[in-house]
């Protein structure tokens, strides 16, 4: 009686603390010097393990329209001591690196979002808790939300 009376303890101030970490963000460490905290919440829904979330990281910055253009670095996780929560960090913007077409130096710049070059990086939806993210001042966050199909296909033997 006193175990079973103990585990429904345990599980109540584990899914109160939980809970309380998703509220107020006081689990998630303030932004260093130089650093900015980009917190987004997700909304609950129905099926969450069909979705998944692409966190673009960039600047806008003034270029031409005709090249393709990519930051240098990466997007890095991290638990949160003694939570277990994720957060993620880029602790700095690489260089900007670029394709090299000729473009007519009189056509004007414009401003354009150069995100991080390499594969596209995603996480898991979880509504239970926000996505916490520090990146470098001056930097952006966007995301895409990335769903799977209703439909299951097989697969036949070869």
């Amino acid at each position: 009686m006193k175990t079973k009376f103990f585990g429904v303890i345990v599980c109540l101030l584990l899914a109160v603390s939980t809970g309380r970490a998703a509220g107020d963000l006081q689990v998630f460490p303030p932004a260093g010097e130089g650093m900015v905290r980009f917190v987004l919440p997700l909304p609950e829904q129905d099926d969450e393990s069909g979705l998944r979330l692409e966190l673009i990281v960039g600047k806008t910055v003034r270029i031409d329209a005709q090249n393709n253009y990519f930051f240098g670095g990466r997007i890095e996780e991290e638990s949160v001591s003694g939570w277990g929560f994720t957060l993620y960090k880029i602790g700095n913007l690489g260089p900007m690196a670029g394709t090299l077409m000729a473009v007519d130096p009189n056509t004007p710049k414009v401003d354009r979002f150069v995100a991080l070059g390499g594969e596209p990086y995603f996480i898991r939806y979880n509504s239970h808790l926000p996505v916490v993210i520090y990146v470098p001042e001056g930097v952006e966050v966007r995301y895409r939300l990335w769903s799977a199909g209703p439909q299951i296909q097989v697969v036949e033997k070869g």
